[in-house]
């Protein structure tokens, strides 16, 4: 049983790290426009649109010491006709409140229609809405099939 404890402590330490951190200071967003690329639009085809690292993009004048640390999708009506855009996001604020479901919404004369959603709870968050996997059922899963294999041997 000893042998097992040895092997057993650093693999849960392991898979502990590896579920519950992660990066803080960067992250990584899809960038494209629908008006130049259909399959930026809803529903979205990343397919052949590659995620983008948003620590590396280039600072923008206008917002000195300013680094992209959330993603950005804006969805436009403009005399009828929807455009989208995906980018990294500079400034701004998860969603209403924190809730990233929530967006925030323009409406400006000409028949305008803005919809601004940004988020930063996981790389490529600012495709289409998913279903997200929780870390907990992660961790649980992942502990599962360790002690299955384990003590399946007895």
């Amino acid at each position: 049983m000893a042998n097992y404890q040895i092997i057993f402590l650093p693999l849960v330490i392991i898979v502990l790290l590896t579920v519950f951190v992660e990066k803080g200071f960067s992250i990584k967003c899809w960038v494209c426009r629908s008006d130049s690329d259909p399959k930026c639009s809803d529903p979205f085809d990343n397919t052949t649109i590659p995620i983008t690292d948003c620590s590396k993009e280039r600072e923008l004048e206008h917002l000195p010491g300013v680094r992209p640390t959330m993603c950005r999708k804006v969805r436009q009506k403009v005399n009828g006709v929807w455009r989208f855009f995906r980018s990294c996001a500079y400034l701004g604020e998860p969603g209403i409140q924190g809730d990233e479901r929530f967006c925030l919404m323009r409406t400006g004369t000409y028949n305008i229609f803005m919809e601004y959603c940004t988020c930063n709870s996981k790389d490529g968050c600012n495709s289409a809405s998913g279903i997200q996997l929780n870390k907990f059922l992660q961790f649980n899963g992942i502990v599962t099939a360790i002690w299955i294999f384990l003590f399946s041997r007895f």
